[in-house]
């Protein structure tokens, strides 16, 4: 589990035999082999490690639901290591499972904000609500505006500075994982579900009492 607070950038070294070569300095220092780290906010686990950075593994569908396979060598890489129970919760629950990946439509300033529209899937979006919380690239933020293809997300410039996306452009693309407390309800609120359905638990019921 993570916050989605990034705690550095490191860089992309490769990737072959099921393995990703990332160069950090400071994620690694007190890793242990099977420790996870979130990696462009996709949970990996730590193989190997030594001062200069660390290898992790990666699964076939790891690389097809997410953008490393787009990555070029020294490609920047947000890093977090998994929260301990002391950990402040600045960000929100963040799973390191990565629901798809999205493009950056646009980049716009706004006074000291900066403005970033990225463009998903109906997958994607129907997670996604305005006020809410959504992880790109594994960076908490939060959601200003939801449209019918793309939502839209509020950034101060300290973001832009610690993290990777002061690299991205337009048509960068961009992991993307919804909140998970937002698909538990999803799942039960959906017509499918039997147990949503024997237990009564439906959107006019939460509704009438006040969730």
């Amino acid at each position: 589990m993570f916050t989605g607070i990034i705690e550095e950038v490191g860089t992309f070294g490769g990737l072959s035999g099921g393995n990703i070569a990332i160069g950090s300095k400071l994620v690694q220092s007190d890793a242990h082999i099977g420790d996870s780290i979130a990696v462009n906010g996709i949970c990996l686990t730590v193989t190997q490690f030594d001062a200069h950075g660390f290898r992790a593994a990666v699964m076939p569908e790891t690389v097809r639901r997410t953008s490393l396979a787009g990555l070029t060598h020294g490609a920047p890489l947000n890093l977090e290591r998994a929260l301990l129970p002391t950990t402040r919760l600045g960000g929100h629950f963040v799973s390191g499972h990565i629901d798809g990946v999205g493009e950056i439509a646009e980049i716009r300033e706004e006074g000291n904000a900066i403005l970033m529209t990225v463009a998903a899937g109906d997958e994607i979006l129907r997670g996604i609500v305005e006020k809410g919380s959504v992880a790109l690239d594994g960076i908490s933020l939060t959601v200003a505006r939801v449209g019918t293809t793309d939502f839209t997300v509020s950034l101060i410039p300290h973001t832009r500075t610690v993290t990777n996306l002061g690299a991205k452009r337009i048509g960068s693309p961009l992991n993307i994982e919804t909140d998970i407390l937002g698909k538990y309800a999803l799942k039960l609120l959906g017509g499918e579900n039997t147990a949503a359905r024997s237990t009564g638990l439906t959107r006019d019921f939460l509704l009438q009492h006040g969730f």
